[in-house]
């Protein structure tokens, strides 16, 4: 009963905890799909089969889950899943969904691509939204809160009508983003010849505590990425570790409340960045850092009658034909420090622009505004160590560490060269590239040794150096020495590198350098010790111990063959 009862209690506990499965279903083009998609209950998967499912009326659905028991709509493994509406009558889908994840579906035609009407957990993964007559991926039902939305590694191009990539929430705080993230993906070509606008992300006012990471966007008609402010609503948006480029208008516009670091921007029509008034937002609670902007014509960075704390530090900006800073308006509440570039200082006295050179701060620079292009560091350049260590970054676009090092620009300086993803015109390999670090047991460049810790003392100092007063082969252990026999040849079981051989050892019935003896075992007493060293042997013990090359018989074999043939008599008598 005890069984039974513990059994019983385990079952229940995991399926507390573990998502519950629902069915399994399986649909192709032929299939009334609208209707099984409204039909599926918590825990479904519904898998498409590869083809084109035409759209002709209005195609909609609401769908509500939960943690344990979500709901996936996807395509089946390596199918190509295509939705099409060949006109703008309506949007290709129109939907709610709560613990709902979309993936690896393509979506074409229509007037909108997906239009999301009300969200909690949704998730929109690995699609593609092209050639629609208006907007691609639209958020901005009136009232509505969109709650902890993902939107990650969909291809989003060629627009039309109003034409944004992505348009999240509503104009004056009508409706929201809050807590989302739009990571990772490529969008470009909203700039086509029926778009008045196209912005490439779009995340309007009062919209609160979302991440714009790790995207690639370029060729847009408006700015490549435009926040508003968060109108009171929650933390500041966040913007990081994205490439943007031939962007129509600015390359990032924020009116407030946002955190603006690690981005690349190789051309905007306007300025790189832009802090600037927009509806009820005006400059501040604001941090743009660790940015490289390049721009041939407007200026690199703007900040526009700034009434909140705004700073602008440790960024790589070139504008030759324009101000690298230009603050517009009072700057008593921003604060310009650690920066490096070209196009000087504008508006402010404060001395927070190092003097840059293009060609010597960067391994291939241009202002041409596309790629391919090379905008790391190099050794000799103004960017290593410029940064001012008050602003720094926690990592850089690579997602490397910038423990203990403080540059200016998108990127850590490494010796070794880009470590990560080189700029192309596709999706961002966004996996974090560790950079090697002194103490990571690994011999990096630029380091003399690498014993696993960052301690001074043990021979390699805390730097990675290696220390004088402590060396392999001074027949002294040291920390950080696992054997020393007084020399640094390899093959005697202790390594060059004080560390032990397992090819050679005590106890292997193998006389090594080093050993004095070795009788196949690793114990005292019995002439060769636990070490491999000769044990002496006491004058009258009698112990009958052998050493190599002096072996005597031990006297039990003739013990016992008297002692048997003892026996043996006394039984016959």
């Amino acid at each position: 009963m005890k069984s039974l009862s513990f059994f019983l209690f385990f079952a229940v506990s995991v399926g507390m905890v573990l998502p519950a499965r629902g069915a399994l279903i399986e649909a192709g083009p032929a299939d009334d799909v609208e209707s099984i998609i409204n039909a599926l209950a918590p825990g479904d998967e519904l898998v498409l089969a590869d083809g084109q499912y035409t759209i002709t009326e209005r195609f909609s659905f609401a769908l509500v889950a939960t943690e344990q028991t979500p709901i996936l709509i996807r395509a089946a493994d390596g199918a190509s899943v295509h939705f099409h509406r060949p006109d703008a009558n309506q949007n290709i889908w129109d939907f709610s969904g709560t613990w709902v994840t979309i993936r690896g579906l393509r979506f074409s035609g229509g007037s909108a691509g997906l239009r999301v009407e009300g969200a909690d957990h949704l998730t929109i993964e690995d699609c593609e939204i092209d050639t629609t007559a208006d907007v691609a991926l639209r958020m901005n039902d009136a009232g509505v809160t969109y709650r902890n939305v993902r939107i990650l590694r969909n291809h989003i191009h060629d627009t039309g009508g109003t034409g944004e990539g992505m348009y999240l929430g509503c104009n004056d705080d009508g409706c929201r983003l809050e807590n989302g993230l739009i990571e990772g993906n490529y969008v470009h070509n909203t700039d086509g010849p029926s778009v008045s606008q196209g912005d490439g992300i779009e995340l309007k006012e009062g919209s609160s505590g979302n991440v714009i990471r790790d995207n690639v966007i370029h060729d847009t008609n408006y700015p490549c990425i435009l926040t508003y402010s968060a109108a009171g609503n929650g933390a500041a948006n966040l913007i990081e570790r994205n490439v943007l480029w031939n962007c129509g208008d600015h390359g990032i516009q924020s009116a407030q409340d946002s955190i603006i670091r690690n981005n690349i921007i190789l051309g905007a029509v306007g300025d790189g960045i832009s802090l600037q008034p927009h509806q009820s937002g005006i400059p501040g609670n604001q941090i743009v850092s660790h940015n490289t902007v390049f721009n041939a014509g407007g200026s690199a960075i703007v900040v526009r009658q700034a009434a909140g704390s705004v700073v602008v530090a440790n960024n790589a900006v070139y504008a030759e034909g324009a101000s690298a800073i230009r603050i517009v308006g009072s700057d008593a509440t921003v604060i310009v420090s650690g920066n490096v570039g070209v196009g000087g200082l504008e508006g402010t006295t404060q001395d927070g622009l190092a003097t840059g050179d293009l060609t010597a701060d960067l391994v291939d620079a241009h202002l041409d505004g596309a790629p391919p292009i090379d905008c790391y560091p190099t050794a000799d350049g103004a960017l290593p160590g410029a940064a001012d260590p008050a602003y720094l970054a926690a990592d850089d676009f690579n997602g490397t560490d910038r423990t203990g090092s403080a540059d200016a620009g998108a990127y850590r300086f490494d010796a070794g060269g880009n470590p990560g993803w080189t700029i192309i015109p596709d999706f961002k390999d966004a996996t974090p590239v560790v950079v090697g670090a002194c103490g990571d047991n690994v011999l990096d460049d630029g380091e003399e040794c690498d014993d696993g810790n960052t301690t001074d003392g043990d021979g390699c100092s805390a730097s990675c150096l290696i220390e004088t007063s402590a060396s392999c082969g001074d027949n002294v252990l040291d920390d950080g020495e696992e054997c020393d026999d007084g020399n640094t040849t390899d093959g005697d079981g202790c390594s060059a590198t004080c560390r032990i051989e397992t090819s050679a050892s005590c106890g292997d019935n193998v006389l090594d350098e080093g050993e004095a003896c070795d009788d196949g075992n690793t114990i005292d007493g019995d002439g060769c010790s636990a070490t491999c060293a000769l044990e002496k042997k006491e004058a009258d013990s009698g112990c009958g111990c052998s050493t190599p090359g002096n072996r005597k018989s031990t006297p039990w074999p003739w013990m016992l063959a008297s002692l048997a043939a003892l026996l043996l008599y006394r039984r016959r008598r």
